[in-house]
């Protein structure tokens, strides 16, 4: 099955606004800390529904502001939930980014970006269409040292690459993309039950959904092009 044809079923089915609340307990804290100015340019990989532009929107006057999806339903779907003149959806993927070099500000990619058939080149892309001192902003939660996602594959027709935080590091840096920070965004929101409920289908112990959700989180990289 292909990207386009996994994410058409899930739109089809509502799995995106169920991604979209699942993602933005980590999401909003990058999103907050993207520095991004009034008037920039956001380009959103992976948009899904389209929540992280409408965010930007509200709380940063970015614009304008594009989200890049290889599903047309994930498409039609993130149209109907916004009628702003400076949000607009493009059909694409990862490997040929449909802007010009150096016309954007900032890229913003939430769980999506371990979907891309070829990530070093992927990378390299981003770099091309951002202007210089524009950023990168990639956040995953399937990373190597989150051992609580890598089962994830099993379930999911799609070949998805599982970097460790070092090889996002090199790859970046390999791409042109000076590495500002690095980090693990702990998902607080989401309610640990008392130990006395492990077993649960998830989890063995309540050590390992700590672990998970407040310790390991999701990875985010943050990239700054560097001409």
């Amino acid at each position: 099955m292909s990207v386009r044809e996994e994410f058409d079923d899930w739109a089809a089915e509502g799995k995106d606004r169920g991604m979209e609340e699942r993602h933005w307990h980590t999401a909003k804290h990058v999103l907050a800390r993207m520095p991004v100015e009034p008037g920039e340019t956001v380009l959103d990989l992976g948009t899904g529904s389209g929540y992280a532009l409408r965010a930007l929107r509200d709380t940063k006057e970015a614009g304008p502001c594009y989200g890049l999806d290889g599903s047309p339903e994930m498409l039609r779907n993130a149209r109907g939930y916004t009628d702003d003149a400076e949000i607009g959806f493009l059909r694409g993927d990862f490997d040929a980014l449909p802007f010009a070099a150096d016309s954007v500000d900032h890229v913003f990619s939430m769980e999506a970006f371990y979907y891309a058939s070829d990530p070093p080149h992927t990378l390299e892309e981003i770099a091309r269409v951002l202007r210089p001192g524009g950023t990168a902003h990639i956040a995953v939660n399937y990373y190597e040292k989150n051992v609580h996602s890598h089962g994830w594959q099993d379930f999911i027709d799609i070949e998805m690459t599982r970097w460790s935080a070092a090889e996002y590091r090199a790859a970046f840096r390999e791409a042109d993309l000076a590495v500002a920070s690095q980090d693990m965004i702990p998902d607080r929101d989401i309610e640990i039950p008392p130990a006395s409920a492990f077993p649960t289908e998830d989890f063995e112990t309540r050590e390992a959904m700590v672990e998970r959700y407040r310790e390991l989180g999701t990875l985010l990289t943050v990239g700054v092009a560097t001409a």
